[in-house]
């Protein structure tokens, strides 16, 4: 049975949000979801240089123009909201919202409350912004529920699934959304050894030391905790398995190329997102950046 009941899609209109509306769309359609349609229209209060223009709008005018671009992007919402109705035989909701996007979108998400939040990525200035786009790259560390950052059309549902592990305790959430979003496509497991296990190897490799047994004890480690973790989950669905070495993003996204996988699913760490780590780098937010494929989040308690 499908735990996804409530989807909310972010969109702009733009063409990125178009691809995130119809993977939305496509994901209600299977799973008999309801698909809340959420744009946040960003408040003239909100733009810096407005107090410095000499014709700068009184409180008054500046919510009175807040209304009426608010009325009028709900109207053309509504008219999204029909259409997907009408072409996928879902049911849909517009939701006009005023305020910073991804605080806002972040917010209705809880309250709706959703089971799957969608959005799209798009270029903009700072460097993860060129790869995800600014409501995306913050809604991934502020998401209250599984975040689907879509990034190739959504033609049809996906076709391979790949689920990339690492025993923590969000692994079983990673598994069990895979196996959801797939449906019957091909879900394929992946767990890397880690970087760790990477040092070691260019180390034996430098100083010509032979642990050949020593990796291959680890794997065969990793292999029964794979095993276990698949057979508590998986209740008679497929799931390959597979364990490499290295470095978890450059290994994640290696394997997406290989396998062909058009959705990667993956657990983030640190509800919130620690600031330290975003600025150095965690593996969600690198194969976010870099993977060719939907990249779905699952946060530290599944959700």
């Amino acid at each position: 049975m499908s735990n996804i009941h409530c989807i909310v899609a972010a969109t702009d209109f733009s063409t990125f949000a178009e691809r995130a509306v119809q993977r939305a769309a496509h994901i209600a359609r299977q799973h008999n979801a309801e698909l809340h349609l959420v744009h946040v229209v960003r408040p003239l209060d909100l733009y810096p240089s407005l107090t410095l223009a000499p014709e700068a709008l009184s409180p008054v005018e500046v919510s009175q123009h807040d209304q009426v671009v608010q009325e009028a992007e709900h109207t053309r919402l509504d008219e999204l909201a029909s259409r997907l109705n009408s072409q996928f035989g879902i049911r849909s909701r517009a939701v006009t919202l005023l305020g910073r996007a991804h605080t806002k979108i972040a917010a209705y998400a809880q309250e709706a409350p959703a089971d799957l939040l969608v959005a799209g990525t798009r270029g903009e200035s700072t460097l993860i912004d060129l790869f995800l786009g600014s409501t995306a790259s913050r809604l991934l560390r502020v998401a209250p529920c599984p975040l689907l950052i879509v990034r190739i059309p959504a033609d049809e549902p996906y076709r391979q699934v790949l689920a990339a592990v690492d025993f923590s305790p969000v692994s079983a959430a990673v598994v069990a959304h895979a196996l959801d979003l797939a449906s019957a496509a091909p879900v394929e497991t992946l767990h890397v050894l880690g970087s760790e296990v990477e040092q070691r190897l260019r180390k034996a490799k430098f100083v010509d030391v032979d642990i050949t047994d020593w990796l291959a004890r680890l794997r065969a480690q990793s292999d029964k905790q794979l095993e276990t973790l698949l057979s508590g989950i998986a209740k008679g669905e497929t799931a390959d398995r597979l364990i490499l070495p290295g470095s978890p993003p450059a290994v994640i996204c290696q394997q997406i190329v290989e396998s062909h996988a058009d959705l990667v699913v993956l657990g983030r760490h640190g509800h919130g997102g620690d600031m330290q780590e975003w600025l150095l780098g965690s593996v969600s937010k690198d194969v976010a950046q870099a993977a060719a494929c939907d990249v779905l989040v699952i946060g530290p308690k599944g959700e």
